[in-house]
């Protein structure tokens, strides 16, 4: 089996992760020109540099208040200093050997093994576990996860993430938007060139917009955690501690949905719900597919 090295799996998969993000970007908007172009085209520059700044102060506003929202949203507790003193220790002296701030810790009251970090930087986020990961998993593979997911906050995951699921979720909110028009019937005047052809259009980005960009959500998603999968073994020096954590995962954990908003799934260490469409729309890659990089390393 040939060898990855650390650098050469976060390299590929940054690329291959600004690619994506800037495909989002471009759903978005193709969907403000088309409305534009339906509407009111005569103002289509106004209309489109408007839409700009409202979509930019959502996500200035979601950007600065995300972290508390995903944290109240999974009742998520800071941790006992005295209870959780080995969890706050590790996450401290990872936090030291990858050259960042400490961010808070928290634990959630869980069956399922997972765990999340949140924030907008380095100097504010948050780590989050349940209490079945530290019940379940020992030193070494508890200093993977958490490797893993101090990866996320140093390699600006934490900010990237949250901004792509705003991004796919005004995506939705314009796509519904434009498809009520027709649901109320919203018509051109049929004398006017081209406003056929514009109709259709507009239908077909107001359908498949959403549904291509909650694939691309997916497949950011899906990336950054090979990316801190691999930068999580390179600060632990040490891959096979989280190899073994996923596997342990993979064998113990129930398939009981956490009750997580998909919006905020793809934050987690794995995917805490599970779907029929998970195929398509998984946030994470395959576990097992997550272990053979590791192993390969």
């Amino acid at each position: 089996m040939e060898r990855i090295s650390f650098y050469e799996q976060i390299e590929k998969n940054k690329r291959d992760s600004i690619f994506l993000v800037i495909l989002v970007f471009i759903f978005l908007l193709a969907l403000f020109y088309v409305i534009s172009l339906i509407f009111a085209p005569e103002l289509s520059a106004i209309f489109i540099i408007f839409a700009f700044i409202i979509a930019i102060s959502y996500i200035f506003i979601s950007y600065n208040y995300g972290d508390e929202i995903v944290l109240a949203a999974t009742d998520a507790k800071p941790a006992n200093e005295r209870e959780h003193a080995y969890l706050i220790n590790t996450v401290e002296g990872l936090s030291i050997a990858a050259g960042i701030p400490k961010p808070k810790v928290y634990v959630i009251e869980s069956d399922e093994m997972n765990a999340f970090a949140t924030g907008k930087d380095p100097a504010h986020s948050s780590i989050a576990v349940t209490t079945a990961l530290l019940k379940n998993l020992n030193r070494m593979e508890l200093e993977g996860v958490i490797g893993h997911e101090i990866s996320h906050i140093k390699n600006y995951d934490i900010r990237f993430a949250t901004l792509v699921a705003v991004l796919v979720g005004l995506v939705a909110i314009v796509s519904h938007m434009l498809l009520r028009s027709y649901r109320f019937g919203f018509r051109r005047e049929r004398g006017e060139r081209g406003a056929g052809l514009i109709l259709i259009i507009g239908l077909i980005l107001a359908i498949f917009a959403p549904i291509a960009t909650r694939l691309v959500q997916a497949a950011i998603s899906r990336r950054r955690e090979f990316l801190a999968d691999a930068d999580a073994a390179k600060l632990t020096r040490y891959p096979e501690g989280l190899a073994s954590a996923l596997e342990k995962i993979m064998k113990m954990n129930m398939g009981k949905s956490m009750n997580v908003s998909e919006a905020v799934s793809h934050l987690f260490f794995v995917d805490p719900n599970r779907s029929p469409l998970d195929a398509l729309f998984a946030t994470h890659p395959p576990i097992q597919e997550r272990i053979r990089i590791l192993r390969a390393m």
